[in-house]
């Protein structure tokens, strides 16, 4: 891979980690359709750091305050705290007794056991052009019965332990390159009765540790096998663009969902795969 090639597909994971429109499914049909070579694994978890880079950069202020709770809360301190307004207009995160953290650590339960015990069936998948295309149409499926049927009534504060495993659930779900990690845990969130804005929040809070572990996992892989130095430059070139990218992306989605709703991004992915299959028909 070059490095114009991993800046395209850097640029790429920024923009489409954070949109619900399957990151995965692009990082697997771009290339094949371009007739490039797979970037591969690493590659997909590297740049996958960078846009965890962008959730812990946008969200800076509430990770202090989510991880201060859950010291607080393990020590046996007590405290009474106010709510810690994030920069999304309206959005709130309420640290109480490290509540939050809890709720995170428990929604990434169900990724991380879907990918330990499945990890070489998840890998085969990456080779299948035609089988993310298909998996595009079940993104486009679960955003649009989620805008149909959710009640939008529920904010951040209101979360609970049920409503986290089963965002959790949703997110194991986006291990199949073609659904869209943050477009089935926020059609999940809607699904549990929470407004659009909120699900989106708790999205990006909950994609860190199971993205920032991912990548550990397969940097070490690499690192193993000898192979780190020889992608170091176009590993970079990805992890910078995707982090500069989804910082932009992670803000456009959360005003994006203040007043509108998810259906343009259910029509993209619709389309996607349809143009997918056609071109793979052709061939």
């Amino acid at each position: 891979m070059s490095v114009f090639q991993a800046f395209l597909l850097g640029v790429l994971q920024g923009a489409t980690e954070f949109l619900p429109v399957s990151s995965s499914g692009h990082l697997v049909l771009v290339p094949w359709l371009l007739g490039w070579s797979s970037p591969g694994l690493v590659f997909d978890a590297v740049v996958h750091w960078g846009t965890a880079a962008a959730v812990i950069a946008y969200f800076w202020h509430e990770w202090l305050a989510i991880l201060k709770g859950a010291w607080l809360s393990v020590i046996g301190a007590r405290q009474d705290t106010e709510p810690d307004r994030g920069r999304s207009a309206g959005t709130e995160v309420v640290v109480r007794g490290g509540n939050l953290l809890w709720l995170i650590l428990l929604g990434t339960v169900p990724g991380v056991l879907l990918g330990f015990f499945l990890e070489d069936f998840f890998e085969q998948m990456f080779e299948r052009p035609v089988a993310a295309s298909v998996f595009l149409f079940v993104t486009a499926g679960l955003l649009t019965a989620a805008e149909r049927l959710g009640r939008r009534e529920r904010d951040l504060r209101d979360l609970g332990l049920i409503d986290a495993l089963f965002i959790g659930v949703g997110q194991a779900l986006a291990i199949f390159p073609g659904i869209s990690r943050s477009g089935s845990t926020i059609a999940t969130g809607l699904a549990r009765g929470m407004k659009r804005q909120p699900a989106a929040h708790f999205s990006f809070l909950l994609a860190t540790p199971i993205i920032v572990g991912a990548g550990l996992l397969k940097v070490v892989d690499l690192v193993q096998a000898g192979g780190l130095r020889a992608q170091a430059a176009t590993l970079a070139v990805g992890f910078v663009a995707s982090a500069a990218v989804g910082l932009v992306c992670v803000h456009f989605l959360l005003r994006y969902l203040k007043s509108r709703r998810l259906y343009p991004f259910a029509i993209y992915c619709a389309a996607f795969g349809t143009l997918s299959l056609l071109v793979a028909v052709a061939r």
